[in-house]
């Protein structure tokens, strides 16, 4: 979990971002986690998505290998490894907490 910084809203989220011209859900999937994160990894498609504000968000999952921890950008004050029920828990939006019930 990534939690925004205060100037960004101050919330609890994961990797989140908009799609630049040119790219697929995919592709802005792996260009946020880098930017984000600093993990390079592919992206596996859940085959979920929501509308947000007039916004389809495509849902994605990486694996992260064992002991890497996140190296965060201007965006974010703080992460945190969590099982899907604390995440669940820290989550601002209510979009990404159903996707998380369904991951069960």
């Amino acid at each position: 979990m990534l939690l925004r910084s205060q100037e960004q809203g101050g919330y609890w989220h994961g990797v989140a971002g908009g799609i630049e011209a040119d790219e697929s859900p995919a592709q802005a999937a792996v260009r946020e986690l880098a930017e984000e994160t600093g993990l390079a990894g592919e992206p596996t498609d859940l085959g979920r998505s929501y509308v947000y504000d007039g916004v389809t968000v495509s849902c994605f999952q990486v694996e992260a290998p064992s002991g890497w921890e996140p190296t965060l950008d201007w965006e974010h004050d703080e992460a945190r490894w969590c099982s899907c029920d604390e995440a669940e828990a820290l989550l601002y939006w209510p979009e990404p907490r159903e996707v998380l019930r369904e991951l069960r």
